[in-house]
């Protein structure tokens, strides 16, 4: 697969975990238990904020690998 098309595909792959993380993440913060502590909040906003990184490397990196000779 030549490089251009992983690119789009990585692209495609990203936005749509960008969109399903960030509705996952809205959908968990509007649990009661979470709502009511200041504390457990802002763990949470730290962890959901930083967590798409994990599984976006992967596919980063994947996009970025030279084509084969």
């Amino acid at each position: 697969m030549k490089i251009r098309t992983r690119k789009l595909l990585g692209t495609v792959a990203l936005l749509l975990l960008a969109a399903i993380w960030s509705l996952m993440g809205m959908t968990v913060a509007q649990t009661p238990w979470l709502a009511k502590s200041g504390l457990l909040q802002a763990i949470f906003y730290v962890v959901a904020g930083l967590g798409w990184v994990l599984p976006a490397m992967p596919i980063v990196s994947w996009m970025s690998r030279p084509d084969p000779s």
